[in-house]
């Protein structure tokens, strides 16, 4: 498979609701732009995709961690965006348990499954992508998303692969539930 570039988002937020942030948050959205082989024709085994993205899901993680700065992971989330001449099953193909794992190795671990979302567009489309806890899928303080959007991406015969990652929560999260700090993360619930 062939990767025609790969993207790199980073966005800070300082100031919350209630004035400046003890630290910023960040959100991180590293994304691959690739060759779709079945764009246009129907395929029953998508396994060349799923093998694919054991590799992409390395590549992607490693460049999210990096653009992290030094801060600890705390939430994930995975998505694509298949170009027209697609199927939306394509996308999924690419964010299976294999690209899941290599990306879970990359942040150092992760107890939760990854929330994701796929759809098919045109270039320059939107996708916003969820992020939820890394240990504890019930730790409400970090329910967020990222808004990713590559200007030429993707083309009718390609697919863009985005995994996203955060190093807190929503600043000034207030609605209760599981806190960070009392995770058990045994089952990827609390």
């Amino acid at each position: 498979m062939k990767v025609r570039k790969t993207y790199l988002s980073i966005e800070e937020i300082m100031i919350g609701p209630s004035g400046a942030a003890e630290r910023p948050l960040i959100k991180v959205a590293a994304a691959a732009v690739l060759d779709n082989p079945y764009a246009g024709r129907y395929v029953e085994d998508l396994s060349e995709m799923v093998e694919f993205s054991l590799s992409l899901g390395e590549v992607l993680g490693r460049k999210a961690v990096q653009a992290l700065g030094g801060e600890k992971v705390e939430s994930y989330g995975k998505g694509a965006i298949v170009g027209v001449n697609g199927e939306q099953e394509h996308g999924n193909a690419f964010l299976t348990t294999a690209f899941g794992d290599a990306l879970r190795n990359a942040v150092g671990g992760g107890e939760a499954w990854i929330s994701s979302t796929t759809k098919r567009g045109e270039s320059g489309s939107r996708l916003d992508i969820p992020l939820a806890h890394k240990d504890a899928l019930y730790v409400r303080s970090h329910y967020d998303a990222v808004e990713v959007s590559v200007p030429d991406a993707p083309l009718p015969n390609e697919i863009l692969i985005v995994c996203v990652v955060s190093n807190q929560g929503r600043l000034d999260e207030r609605l209760g539930g599981v806190r960070a700090e009392d995770i058990v993360g045994e089952d990827g619930l609390r």
